[in-house]
């Protein structure tokens, strides 16, 4: 497939909007908030709620995003930025037990809408970010991958952060585990 990866802003909102609405809000109306400072799941905090927040760190150029289109339609992407914009990381406590140092820089979730899996999406937008991180500097990233290999298959199941071979075939290693199925891959841009 062709795809084409655009930055997610004020320009591209309503494709991306779109793309989350057709999709349950993802998962259950998450809005690609998750990991933000602001998070998701607290009390009184509604999908209304997480999207006005996002389109407000959108229209303030605080939250990242390639997003990947079909033409005019956005069908895909993946978030990016530096930690201070994405803080909550899952696995939080064995994320934090081998630190070492911040990355510059985190990919914290793809997302390829209804009819659009499996059709090489997550990879057009995992490019796309490293792309634009390239373009603002580079640095070390980081990726938290479910790992697939030697795994039963997950029927139903979707990596929000992507399969480790995704990012392993783009260059990234293994930095440390933190999860039964987690891990921190690095790459640097």
């Amino acid at each position: 497939m062709s795809y084409e990866v655009r930055a997610l802003d004020e320009s591209t909102w309503d494709a991306f909007s779109a793309l989350v609405e057709h999709n349950n809000g993802v998962w259950g109306g998450c809005w690609c908030m998750g990991f933000h400072p602001e998070g998701v799941g607290h009390p009184g905090q509604t999908r209304e709620g997480n999207r006005q927040a996002k389109l407000a760190r959108v229209c303030s150029d605080r939250s990242h995003a390639a997003l990947v289109f079909e033409g005019d339609e956005c069908v895909g992407w993946c978030q990016y930025g530096p930690p201070a914009e994405l803080p909550n990381v899952k696995n939080t406590k064995a994320y934090e037990k081998e630190l070492t140092d911040l990355p510059d820089w985190r990919i914290t979730c793809t997302f390829a809408g209804k009819g659009h899996r499996r059709k090489g999406v997550g990879m057009a937008a995992v490019r796309g970010a490293l792309e634009a991180i390239r373009a603002a500097g580079g640095g070390v990233v980081e990726a938290y991958p479910e790992q697939v290999e030697d795994r039963k298959p997950q029927p139903g199941a979707f990596f929000h952060t992507g399969p480790e071979d995704l990012f392993t075939e783009l260059g990234f290693t293994r930095d440390r585990k933190i999860a039964k199925w987690r891990w921190v891959m690095r790459l640097e841009v």
